[in-house]
């Protein structure tokens, strides 16, 4: 045949594929908040049971020749018991091994993040909570006013960051660190003290990016991640004592693998074998304990209109 063009590659499109990268634009996976600040404690398979101070030792005062006040202290046991949470993924017997896109790659850390969600919306918001405390209920609250009423900037952020400490340490309360959610960096990064000076402090930088994001606020640890932020009553973060927090987790997550068993889809059991299908089943099992929710702030933007 003659020749009417220099042959290209577009030629043997159907021929030729494209190489597969690995997935670099998969958003990294979610860490806990909730667990990057409170104290892990460790947890077996019954559960654990936590000594708390309710009475603590008092001194007087002794005059020359007088009796000397006697004291005591008083402690009592809380417990802290293991719920499972799990997840379980079902995919083909081929995309098992064709591991199209690097699906099967990302399934793991996809679980890990997915139960990060899950253990802070419960410890915080008390969303879907198997535990039997949570931040929200019986914290105070301290509105961060903004300039439209319509999701605007919070121009008053120092005060009202400080506020809500007023409030705590009023009431006896310590404030040990703060926690708040992504949609509050832009603010940080604008936010300034009554010197001019930037109110966020960031901490040391690290080789790799994180999802959560490390600083000061008045000279204590602070931490923005996402996950925090709730719809009602609009809560965008915490602070106070978190030695008030403890959880736990027994063991880490473990994964299982299945050809055989049922599972439901769709509303319908459906069997593995019969479908040629397979499911990864993940589990973890985490306790989780406030002890003294008013040792906390809510940072709210409850009277917001959107």
């Amino acid at each position: 045949m003659a020749i009417t063009a220099a042959t290209k590659n577009s030629d043997f499109s159907g021929f030729l594929t494209r190489e597969q990268s690995a997935p670099i634009f998969e958003q990294a996976a979610r860490e806990s908040v909730v667990q990057r600040l409170g104290r892990r404690v460790p947890l077996g398979i019954n559960g654990q049971s936590i000594p708390v101070v309710t009475g603590k030792m008092s001194a007087g005062w002794v005059a020359e020749g007088a009796q000397k006040p006697a004291s005591s202290g008083a402690v009592s046991l809380k417990t802290i018991d293991p719920k499972k949470l799990a997840a379980i993924a079902v995919v083909s017997a081929e995309v098992v091994r064709a591991n199209p896109a690097g699906y099967m790659d990302l399934l793991r850390p996809q679980i890990a993040e997915a139960f990060a969600v899950a253990f802070d919306a419960a410890a915080l918001h008390g969303t879907s909570s198997p535990f039997s405390t949570n931040l929200d209920t019986g914290s105070s609250s301290q509105e961060l006013a903004d300039a439209t009423g319509a999701g605007g900037a919070f121009t008053a952020l120092y005060d009202d960051l400080n506020n809500g400490m007023r409030t705590l340490v009023n009431a006896g309360k310590k404030v040990t660190g703060f926690a708040f959610d992504s949609r509050m960096e832009p603010e940080f990064n604008a936010a300034k003290d009554t010197a001019g000076r930037p109110l966020w402090i960031d901490g040391p930088p690290t080789e790799t990016a994180e999802t959560v994001r490390q600083g000061r606020l008045f000279g204590r640890p602070a931490f923005v991640g996402d996950g925090v932020y709730a719809a009602t009553p609009k809560v965008y973060g915490y602070a106070g004592d978190w030695s008030q927090v403890a959880w736990g987790a027994v063991g880490g997550i473990s994964y299982k693998v299945s050809t055989e068993a049922t599972v439901t889809i769709n509303g319908s059991l459906v069997s593995l074998f019969e479908n040629n299908l397979v499911a990864i089943l993940a589990e973890a099992e985490y306790g989780f304990l406030v002890n003294d929710p008013a040792s906390f702030v809510k940072y709210v933007n409850a009277t917001d209109t959107p």
